[in-house]
């Protein structure tokens, strides 16, 4: 079955980075968008960054725009999103998701997306 499993995550305090990786197995995703989504207590689960298939074109956030890059090696089939200048307001769980269509667009929305990860928790402490 497919799964996309997410690592990086942890504790770190504002202004450090961490690095997310989400390995996809199960099928290839090298013609679909991939996309990152945070979730903090008590809100909704939202968009942070997504790439299309070939890499060359990405959407972002406002939040982490000039912050976060996302990146992507469809020869591994992962998905990276590098974090930088971390916030305590970036705490969350931060999720992979993919876009079964082939060749869409980078989505900004959850319902556009077929595939989850599990999670992984980042915590910025201040």
């Amino acid at each position: 079955q497919v799964q996309l499993v997410e690592s990086g995550g942890g504790l770190v305090q504002a202004g450090g980075s961490l690095r997310l990786s989400c390995a996809a197995s199960g099928r290839t995703f090298s013609r679909n968008a991939m996309g990152w989504f945070r979730q903090a207590p008590g809100k909704e689960r939202e968009f942070v960054a997504a790439i299309a298939w070939h890499g060359g074109s990405t959407n972002y956030a406002d939040s982490a725009k000039g912050r976060f890059t996302i990146s992507r090696d469809n020869a591994k089939n992962t998905v990276y999103l590098q974090m930088n200048s971390l916030k305590p307001e970036d705490t969350a769980v931060y999720y992979c998701a993919a876009d079964a269509r082939y060749y869409s667009s980078t989505s900004t929305m959850r319902s556009e997306y077929d595939y989850w990860g599990q999670g992984t928790q980042v915590t910025v402490s201040s």
